[in-house]
């Protein structure tokens, strides 16, 4: 069968051209396509989407398929998912020598808000946007903290009862700008990146507004 593999930024530079057309076997997944392009490792945070939605490596690949190659936004430290969010490797984002403290704010979906039993969530980004105010987000706390290291990871799509949405985490030589710069990040997250979130209840469902 044959795909269209799209590649952005770094990406697209390193393979020469932004598209790719590939010839797979029956019975392919997202993952095989990395290694058929021949470009190397493969970068940590590199994100897939089929079709212009997010998938995750095991997803089953059709003849005529669309596989966008999504790189991490600054070295994977602001960035959306479709698949569930890795705590460790945010963390591991701000990892720094100077670093005394790391400050960690993670969202999860509960099952009970405004006197409803909510049945999951579903965010929607205005992708490429959002990852950049991420990191205008994190720029302005690097100037007003003295801070090491700044990453936010966000979900996108269907987030299940009791799964994370969002984590936040900030290191810093101490702990009390760790922990500022870190309550900081979130409530001004909800407030200026394009994120919108609807929650699906019991009997309905209703888009909440902007925010995790």
């Amino acid at each position: 069968m044959r795909v269209t593999v799209k590649l952005f930024a770094g990406l697209r530079e390193r393979g020469g051209a932004g598209t790719r057309e590939l010839e797979l076997e029956a019975g392919a997944r997202v993952g095989d396509v990395w290694a058929r392009l021949e470009l190397g490792d493969e970068p940590d945070g590199l994100l897939y989407a089929v079709n212009k939605r997010y998938a995750g490596r095991e997803h089953g690949l059709a003849d005529g398929d669309e596989v966008a190659l999504i790189p991490p936004v600054s070295g994977g430290g602001f960035r959306l998912s479709g698949e569930p969010l890795n705590v460790a490797a945010v963390i591991a984002e701000v990892a720094d020598e100077r670093a005394g403290a790391v400050g960690l704010f993670l969202g999860t979906t509960r099952v009970h808000s405004r006197g409803r039993t909510v049945l999951h969530l579903e965010y929607e980004a205005y992708e490429g946007m959002a990852e950049s105010v991420m990191e205008e987000i994190a720029d302005r706390l690097l100037e007003r903290y003295e801070l090491c290291r700044v990453a936010i990871a966000h979900r996108v799509g269907r987030v299940g009862i009791g799964e994370t949405s969002v984590v936040v985490a900030v290191s810093a030589p101490h702990r009390d700008h760790a922990l500022a710069a870190c309550k900081e990040a979130i409530d001004t997250l909800k407030v200026e990146v394009p994120l919108w979130k609807k929650e699906v209840y019991e009997g309905g469902e209703e888009w909440i507004g902007r925010g995790s």
